[in-house]
């Protein structure tokens, strides 16, 4: 079974729920890797215990301890180097990396951003949405590069924005999207489908972003 045995190295920074879902659909089988570690630069983060619970190795690097930025990240990228991962994936991580850990990792190292990005990286996407009159929000999965927020896209997924809407109705309705988003470009990259190249990411050598997916077309 392609991929049956890779690995897969998770990055949180809170609960961790784009987490569970990865590791839901590696014990159902829909994904062919293993959870290899869940990390987390936050000691209180609740999707360690979580993690723990299932039986995956958990580690908290708090950011904190460091003096630097840089110093941080190389803590973090040995602990990772350790468990061998075939993807990093960023699933609610709130650090901003350093160049020589991105270019570390390029290439394997994979995103859920909370915008239909390009549209508004950083922080309180939704609610910028909002304010701005946008029709509809949504969540962008991507590659990760140097740029903040600004690496090739793979999946985009959106919803409507209702009258009178705020941003954690819009976080929630969009929640289940990004769920399957997520779980979907992993396992196109751990079973070789999926690439980043100079010019974009790809699938089965065709150009990506796919938006607006029927779920139940995607194979």
């Amino acid at each position: 079974m392609p991929g049956a045995e890779r690995r897969i190295v998770i990055l949180i920074s809170g609960r961790g729920s784009n987490m569970e879902a990865i590791l839901n659909a590696c014990k159902s089988g829909s994904l062919h890797g293993t959870v290899a570690a869940v990390i987390s630069n936050r000691p209180d983060a609740k999707g360690l215990s979580t993690a723990s619970a299932a039986g995956i190795e958990t580690k908290a690097i708090d950011h904190k301890a460091y003096e630097s930025r840089d110093n941080f990240d190389r803590a973090l990228a040995d602990a990772i180097d350790s468990y061998r991962p075939d993807v990093l994936v960023l699933a609610g991580f709130m650090r901003i990396l350093t160049e020589g850990f991105v270019a570390k990792f390029l290439g394997k190292m994979i995103n859920v951003h909370p915008s239909l990005l390009p549209d508004y990286p950083g922080l309180n996407t939704h609610q910028r949405a909002i304010d701005n009159g946008d029709e509809e929000a949504g969540a962008t999965v991507h590659y990760v590069t140097g740029e903040l927020d600004g690496g090739p896209a793979i999946l985009q997924g959106s919803v409507n924005i209702l009258d009178n809407d705020t941003a954690d109705a819009l976080a929630a309705r969009i929640l289940p999207t990004e769920h399957q988003m997520l779980v979907t470009a992993v396992g196109w990259h751990l079973d070789g489908r999926l690439a980043h190249c100079e010019s974009g990411a790809y699938l089965d050598n065709s150009r990506l972003p796919l938006r607006g997916v029927n779920w139940s077309t995607v194979t």
